[in-house]
């Protein structure tokens, strides 16, 4: 829940009733009259009424934690109240558990009712709350129930026991987690699905799991820069506007596109990453304004099309008779600047070629 500023009013301007109401409720708090599923619905009118946790705070000794918690857990009672529970779970929950009940706030209405119902008969506190709600939202997830196991909340947290002790190859805790499975178990057939782990014993391999194949990228240029091509040279406007923006994702800079076009993976050089819309044309050499040394051979061109302001320094890529061309301005040029060069690629030269057509000379 999110407070007003600290600046702004406590609440709202309200009728000469709701005031009433208002107060009435307030010192309710105050006094702590009623149950906490009361507690937690007054809490609730008075946020409605434009009072923030804060005020409320102030005014009644109830923390903002802990209206959130009876709250959500109020209404969580209201749920199971409205499912049908037994008037055992009904009565239990209302004088105290609001705790419980919180845990059950990510499961569904029939879940909610059938979980808490488990809860009273096995007579679990909040901790327990929270293991059974998660292991029957786990659970729920499975597209067919596993053999042997109902969907009975005590099935659902047993068979989670059953999953992490055909794991463990460790003894002592691989029994440890049978027990617990056993004692959640609900139906016969789940538990003879955990007994027979018993039997499997002399069968566990003593041999330790291998250590996974942990990596981390540690430099930036390890982690490479995904960038479209447009094409190569002669290209149109057209060709260098038709491709649409690359978005990066995650810490792992994933990318997610319908372009169905040419990519490039490039070293994650700090002139890249800090490029904001990068796209990649193919050229040769002798298409530069500048002539570069050595024969001429083929190059990456990357330029950034976010970058359309002149720049001194800079290379730019212009249109000239309908085709794209690089050029450099020695002060700010009337025609529209398309996009800034980053940098300019050269394949990497692997081998000289006169060594290239005699392998057998080469050395150890």
């Amino acid at each position: 829940m999110t407070e007003t500023p600290p600046d702004s009013p406590e609440r709202s301007p309200q009728p000469a009733e709701a005031t009433e109401n208002v107060e009435f409720l307030l010192q309710s708090l105050r006094r702590k009259e009623g149950t906490w599923v009361e507690w937690g619905q007054a809490c609730a009118e008075l946020q409605k009424a434009g009072y923030n946790p804060q005020a409320i705070f102030e005014k009644t000794g109830f923390e903002p934690i802990q209206q959130n918690q009876i709250i959500v857990a109020s209404q969580v009672y209201s749920t199971i109240v409205n499912a049908g529970v037994s008037e055992e779970v009904r009565s239990r929950y209302e004088r105290s558990g609001s705790d419980s009940l919180y845990e059950l706030r990510i499961l569904t209405q029939p879940q909610r009712a059938a979980v808490a119902e488990f809860l009273q008969a096995k007579k679990l506190d909040s901790e327990g709350a929270r293991e059974v709600a998660k292991a029957v939202k786990d659970f729920s997830w499975l597209r067919t129930l596993p053999e042997g196991f109902s969907d009975h909340p005590g099935d659902a947290v047993a068979y989670q026991y059953w999953r992490y002790a055909k794991q463990q190859t460790d003894l002592p805790e691989r029994s440890r987690l049978i027990a617990r499975g056993l004692m959640f178990a609900h139906s016969q057939t789940a538990r003879q699905q955990i007994e027979q782990l018993l039997t499997e014993f002399g069968s566990v391999s003593k041999r330790p799991a291998p250590k996974l194949p942990l990596y981390r990228f540690e430099e930036e240029e390890e982690l490479p820069r995904i960038i479209p091509v447009v094409g190569k040279l002669p290209l149109s406007v057209a060709d260098l506007q038709n491709i649409p923006p690359v978005e990066e994702t995650g810490s792992f800079h994933l990318v997610q596109t319908s372009w169905n076009g040419t990519w490039v993976p490039l070293p994650g050089w700090q002139v890249l990453l800090r490029a904001q819309d990068p796209v990649a044309i193919l050229c040769n050499s002798t298409q530069l304004p500048t002539k570069l040394t050595g024969k001429s051979e083929d190059l990456l061109i990357v330029i950034d099309r976010s970058e359309q302001e002149w720049e001194a320094n800079s290379y730019f890529v212009v249109e000239q008779a309908g085709e794209l061309q690089i050029q450099w301005f020695p002060d700010a040029p009337d025609v529209p600047l398309l996009g800034r060069l980053l940098l300019l690629l050269r394949p990497k030269k692997i081998l000289d070629e006169a060594l290239a057509k005699d392998m057998w000379q080469i050395d150890e």
